[in-house]
Formats: C-alpha cells, structure tokens, sequence
C-alpha cells in the first residue's frame, strides 16, 4: 500500500552512514530539489521527531524510502510530514507499537485509495465492492482503537480504585490520630 518513490543506486549518503537498499538500476533524483520537497532535517524539526528516527522508520517500512538527490540526501514531501505524524499521534497519544502502527497507516491509505477510485468509478459494483472494502478497514481500524480504549479503561479503574483508597485512608488520619500523637493531621 506504500506509493512508488524513486530511489538512488547503492551509495552512502553523505552524513547519513548508511547504505541505500535499492538497486542500481533504479534513477537518482536530479541534485535540484524538487519544490515543496524537504531535507530529513527538516522534516524532523517539523515532525518533533529525530532524523534517526526518520531512517529507522523508513527502514521498517512505516515510511517508504525516500527519494534522494544523487548527493545521497534524502527527499521527503507534505505526504510524508502527514504520515510521520499520524504515526506520532498513534504512538504517543494511544500507546500503539509500531508494527500496529504500521498496519493503520496502512490501512488509511488504503482506504484514501479507495475512496479516489471510488470518485471515478462508474460501475455500481464495483464501488459497492469499494465500499465494502473500506467498511472492512473502518471496522478493522475501530477494532484496534476499542482494544486499546479498552486497556486504557481497566488502568483508569485501578488508578480510580488506587485515588478511592488513599482517599479514604486521608479521611480515616484526619479523623482519628496516629496512635501516639496528640494532634490530628494535617
């Protein structure tokens, strides 16, 4: 589900320390950079995320690989800016790993795929196969967000039930005191 980028021939980027995956045969992006295109420094600095995070990402596939400038540079878009925060938003505000990760982000895209061949479909089956297909996703997607709602509301119990308890032992001190004291306390 990733769109196809265009990649460089096996070289180390300078300042990267790392090897490109793709094959030789694949072009280079001409040294000009493309507008609207950014630096993985600025993407980061966009993002909140690292630059080492931004390879590690393209690396276990969450991002696609960059297209890159023959210098070596990495080339990201708004699309890209887009999906790095998604993928943040995800980790950080649900708590999910990022293989999970992955498959929602994945699954989005499918689903913003569907919905553009959808728009410029004709045959009324097969946009009922399109939306069925996205009814499937939306209900994939809601079925991993229940599960971790569902974990966040059993925690919230213990903490609620953890708050009650010291609560109650406050109300208990303030009432009667320590044995051995002659004040109440505070």
């Amino acid at each position: 589900m990733t769109r196809p980028r265009a990649r460089m021939a096996a070289e180390v980027a300078p300042g990267d320390g790392r090897a490109s995956s793709a094959g030789a045969s694949e072009p280079a992006v001409p040294e000009a950079r493309p507008p609207g295109a950014m630096l993985i420094g600025e993407v980061a600095e966009r993002t909140g995320l690292t630059q080492r995070t931004l390879r590690y990402y393209e690396e276990i596939g969450l991002l696609p690989p960059a297209p890159r400038l023959e210098g070596g540079f990495r080339l990201y878009s708004e699309a890209d800016v887009q999906r790095l925060e998604h993928i943040r938003e995800l980790r950080q505000l649900l708590g999910f790993s990022l293989l999970e990760i992955k498959e929602m982000v994945e699954a989005e895209e499918e689903r913003r795929e569907l919905r553009q061949a959808y728009r410029r479909e004709a045959d009324p089956a097969a946009r009922r196969a399109q939306a069925a297909r996205a009814l499937e996703i939306a209900r994939f997607q809601m079925a991993k967000l229940d599960d971790h709602l569902e974990a966040l509301q059993q925690l919230r119990r213990k903490v609620e039930a953890r708050l009650q308890r010291y609560e109650a032992e406050l109300r208990t001190l303030e009432v009667s005191p320590a044995p051995g004291s002659r004040e109440c306390a505070p």
